[in-house]
């Protein structure tokens, strides 16, 4: 009689599905000492029953094989994770490497370089984004020139206020009278002299000896 294939799905019946747990249990746990014994491998087998009772087997200590395992894993866990980020860099510098290709492609393109390989649409295109820089370009002047016309305004401002309270300093200092006189008067007694000299003769004596002591006058 032929056996017919199992299909894999859960055994609804509580019975059934126990019997064909013990079963299939203990014929893996004899398919794993005599693989371990065949072939002189380390073999750790753990099992939970769907009550949670535990059925294990180990060729050699079932603990030290779960160190091992949890080691080898973390290796290749970094491993697999080192080699992820290396794949990944490579990706990302290659995007970014097109990417620069592009934008320096695009460069000369709006300089006016390396436009044989454009299309009428892609030049049209071109010529669009060259007009809106140019339209940024003199808004942008246009605002500088206009901040500097303010400041000179400021600044024209500020000087005829300063002028204007420099002018409101000078009334306020002493005028001179207009009618001054600049011709100096000669003094008196100088010109009293002239006037003598010019009408009268001045008379001079010169006397010789010691005062007193009968002295000689001569007059001139």
């Amino acid at each position: 009689m032929v056996r017919g294939k199992t299909e894999m799905k859960r055994i609804e019946n509580a019975t059934s599905r126990q019997v064909t747990f013990s079963k299939r249990r203990n014929g893996l746990l004899k398919k794993a000492f005599e693989l371990s014994v065949l072939c002189d491998v380390e073999i750790a087998l753990i099992v939970f029953s769907s009550r949670g009772k535990l059925y294990e087997f180990s060729s050699s200590s079932i603990q030290s094989t779960i160190a091992r395992y949890g080691e080898r894993s973390g290796e290749d866990t970094r491993n697999s994770i080192v080699e992820q980020d290396v794949q990944q860099g490579k990706m990302e510098a290659d995007c970014l490497s097109k990417k620069v290709e592009l934008l320096e492609t695009s460069k000369k393109q709006l300089l006016g370089e390396k436009l044989g390989s454009c299309s009428l649409d892609e030049l049209h295109d071109l010529e669009g984004k060259i007009e809106q820089s140019l339209q940024k370009i003199r808004k942008r002047k246009y605002h500088l020139l206009e901040e500097q016309i303010s400041q000179l305004n400021e600044k024209v401002a500020s000087l005829l206020k300063e002028n204007e309270s420099l002018r409101e300093e000078s009334k306020l200092l002493p005028q001179l009278p207009t009618g001054a006189s600049k011709e100096v008067t000669p003094c008196p007694s100088y010109q009293n002299v002239s006037t003598q000299g010019d009408h009268n003769d001045v008379e001079t004596e010169l006397r010789i000896g010691f005062p007193g002591r009968g002295s000689h006058s001569v007059s001139v």
